[in-house]
């Protein structure tokens, strides 16, 4: 039996990408019963059935996003301009936060620093952990290293509306953007956003074209409970289990190791902002009201 990973879902067909080639295929039945869709990014089992194509195995997955549908994401390029639209530091730590809560690494792609110098933006991140890359298409600074993350990895790339993402990905994959180009422009400029995730084969990796993608849905579909926000914090980590007070919030309870390394200037204070902003965001909120 076939095994490959779902290149793209259109119109309950599924596109399995196959050391065989790319078959057509549908989702078994059982698959609907136990309330599963299958999603572009699946690693699958296929088999023939009444002379079709069907899946018939979906493997686990390491995580699945429900707005843009996609699954066993390994990457997140959160991309951001250093100037029109201004960053927002709370939804790139929101962005970046999600990403690490469920199992991608989140990477921080600052555009424009022609115009504007990335200076703020890199001091907000020097203490983050996360990995922050300049990328600059003049003189085609940052886009190795672009690559770099994608090889052997399949990636998304996520950012507001005028941030650059299109231009980044047009400058790393001009063979992608002629494809897409031409269906945008056939529905509509604003209206493509209909359209399916697409995987596409680039530097030795998988490049998701998401449509519409400006940024994940950061309401409840990507909901991080209060406990585990801490995690999706990287440079927390050094200094979580370290509070004197077991299940420590880090909102200013005494002899907190969080709240000591960000007086002691060891912690970037717009990321604890973002924290502290969601955390309170959620802080009431139950299980059960998200389920």
């Amino acid at each position: 039996m076939p095994e490959g990973y779902i290149k793209k879902g259109i119109g309950g067909f599924y596109y399995v990408q196959t050391a065989q080639g790319l078959l057509e295929c549908k989702a078994k039945g059982i698959f609907r019963k136990r309330r599963i869709t299958p999603v572009a990014g699946d690693r699958v089992t296929v088999e023939c059935d009444a002379g079709g194509n069907v899946i018939a195995q979906i493997a686990p997955r390491k995580n699945v996003f429900v707005r843009p549908p996609i699954a066993n994401l390994d990457v997140l390029f959160v991309v951001a301009s250093t100037t029109q639209p201004v960053p927002s530091t709370l939804v790139l730590d929101k962005l970046t936060a999600i990403a690490a809560d469920k199992g991608a690494q989140p990477v921080l792609v600052f555009t424009k620093a022609d115009l504007a110098s990335a200076k703020e933006l890199l001091a907000a991140y020097e203490r983050s952990a996360l990995p922050v890359i300049v990328a600059d298409y003049a003189t085609g600074e940052g886009l190795e290293q672009v690559k770099g993350w994608v090889r052997g990895r399949l990636a998304a790339f996520c950012g507001n509306s005028g941030v650059g993402k299109s231009t980044l990905l047009n400058a790393l994959l001009p063979e992608l953007a002629q494809q897409t180009g031409a269906i945008s422009q056939k529905l509509g400029r604003g209206r493509h956003t209909t359209r399916e995730v697409e995987l596409f084969e680039a530097f030795g990796g998988l490049v998701a074209d998401t449509p519409g993608f400006a940024s994940l849905d950061t309401g409840r579909a990507c909901y991080i409970p209060k406990e585990n926000l801490q995690y999706a914090f990287p440079e927390f980590g050094p200094y979580l289990g370290k509070c004197r007070f077991t299940g420590c919030a880090h909102r200013g309870e005494k002899g907190c190791a969080v709240l000591e390394a960000l007086e002691a200037g060891e912690l970037s204070p717009s990321r604890y902002a973002s924290y502290a902003a969601m955390y309170d965001e959620v802080k009431d909120i139950k299980d059960w009201e998200v389920h």
